[in-house]
């Protein structure tokens, strides 16, 4: 049994804005907010986040429920913890480490082993070292306009149903974007930053870097190397090979979401700085609208966003691992499962155990 089959077919919402935002590399949303927030009325010092836990609320409230939910998180392969440590006979010992694509200060500081692992690191890697390069996206976008463009002719305001249009604007409004100003991106493209708190959209803005370019940048000042495990068109090649209307229904769940995301995001950002991987998907998942489906291509949606890029990841990870003393920082999404990273790189033959 994978850890989809655990879960009705209809508690897909959560799940889709999850991976969208924090299992792709941040790079995708920060590819929109360079051009979506040029024109945003949002200011860092005017927002706030204004979640709640809502696990501590159904510890009080459904405390059955909650007990249910923690017993799907423990039968989650490798889902409790951080940072792993990674050993192979003749070289130093590297170490993974799961990031969060966010700026929450919580989820800036480091724990203390993984900053000591990150501090005497000879190597440091991320999703893509491309990140180092402001002008990447842009170039690609040159290269491969499709990739985060509608093409034909198409626009956004004919893919959204005709019901849902007005809700999509004012959610944009919300933002300080008008549809006219995104009209031809990509619908995931404004998904990713629909569900994206406002706070977490502020801080950007104001210039404070997601936890995986701030461990870049700060790792090549000191002049360590920085390497990649994919690069910017791989991770945009991937969504593009979704089909459109796909993502046009993920559009729409993340607006049904909507109220809840402040929450969710608060209790993931919880749930992370305690270490409880396993259990964010099995939470979120309780907390999706009843009735609503992502559609029929989710299970490939999970394959080529997921677990697809875990086996690329794994691949190249491993000629890094063999030279020794690395750092990889990647989505704590990847981390776990069955096609985890930690369970890949198992099954490459290291020895592998949780810090």
């Amino acid at each position: 049994m994978n850890d989809n089959d655990i879960f009705s077919p209809f508690d897909r919402v959560a799940d889709y804005v999850l991976k969208l935002c924090l299992a792709l590399s941040w790079l995708l949303l920060a590819s929109f907010l360079a051009v979506a927030l040029s024109t945003s009325r949002v200011r860092a010092e005017e927002a706030t986040c204004g979640g709640h836990d809502l696990i501590a609320e159904m510890a009080k409230t459904e405390p059955a429920k909650l007990a249910a939910l923690r017993a799907e998180a423990a039968a989650t392969e490798n889902g409790k913890g951080l940072l792993w440590k990674i050993e192979k006979a003749g070289v130093k010992p590297s170490f993974l480490f799961g990031t969060m694509h966010l700026t929450d200060p919580r989820v800036l500081k480091l724990p203390d082993a993984a900053e000591a692992a990150y501090k005497g690191a000879d190597t440091v890697v991320i999703e893509t070292d491309e990140v180092l390069d402001p002008k990447a996206p842009m170039k690609v976008l040159a290269e491969s306009p499709d990739l985060m463009m509608l093409g034909d002719g198409r626009t956004l305001d004919k893919l959204i149903p005709k019901g849902k249009i007005e809700t999509v604007k004012a959610a944009l409004s919300e933002r300080g974007v008008t549809l006219a100003a995104v009209n031809r991106m990509q619908p995931w493209m404004l998904t990713s930053m629909l569900a994206m708190p406002a706070c977490e959209l502020a801080r950007a803005k104001g210039g404070t870097a997601f936890l995986d370019i701030k461990l870049a940048q700060e790792a090549k000042a000191e002049g360590k190397k920085i390497a990649g495990l994919e690069t910017i068109k791989d991770q945009l090649s991937a969504m593009a090979s979704l089909p459109t209307q796909f993502h046009i229904d993920g559009l729409i769940e993340t607006l049904t979401l909507g109220p809840k995301l402040p929450d969710v995001f608060e209790t993931m950002t919880v749930l992370y700085t305690q270490g409880d991987i396993g259990m964010i998907f099995p939470l979120m998942r309780s907390v999706s609208p009843d009735g609503v489906e992502s559609g029929d291509n989710y299970a490939a949606f999970e394959e080529k966003m997921v677990n697809a890029r875990n086996r690329v990841m794994a691949e190249r990870a491993a000629p890094i691992i063999d030279t020794g003393n690395a750092f990889i920082a990647v989505g704590a999404l990847h981390l776990p499962g069955k096609e985890g990273l930690v369970s890949l790189l198992e099954s490459r033959g290291y020895t592998i155990t949780l810090e």
